[in-house]
């Protein structure tokens, strides 16, 4: 039973709202999940203190998702970003600028230092 990490769509037309979700890979988008994690807003809402940059409601349950993680839940792109957000996952971005670099170090070193 393969597991994922991943949004299910909620709200009306335009104004979207996403419960983040533990659910078996192969069924549906809002198909009944295993368990529900958390919420994620991506409307931004202003700041309470009236000033400042407008945020995006993140609430998870930071244990339940370590949790599903251990046991070997993948998560897709968009939940891979937000539980990188919280601070679960290394960003997934720094992994694949650090596999690039040292690809290129590979390729460049390999040429003599003339350049022909």
């Amino acid at each position: 039973m393969v597991l994922k990490i991943r949004l299910a769509r909620f709200g009306k037309r335009n104004k979207p709202f996403y419960n983040i979700v533990v659910a078996q890979a192969r069924s549906a988008r809002n198909s009944k999940p295993l368990e529900v994690l958390g919420t994620y807003d991506p409307i931004p809402k202003p700041s309470p203190v009236g000033e400042g940059k407008p945020f995006k409601d993140i609430r998870l349950d930071t244990p339940r998702a370590k949790y599903w993680l251990g046991v070997g839940a993948q998560p897709s792109d968009p939940a891979w970003r937000l539980l990188s957000m919280v601070g679960l996952l290394e960003p997934r971005y720094h992994v694949q600028k650090m596999q690039q670099k040292t690809i290129e170090k590979e390729v460049h070193g390999d040429r003599d230092e003339t350049g022909s």
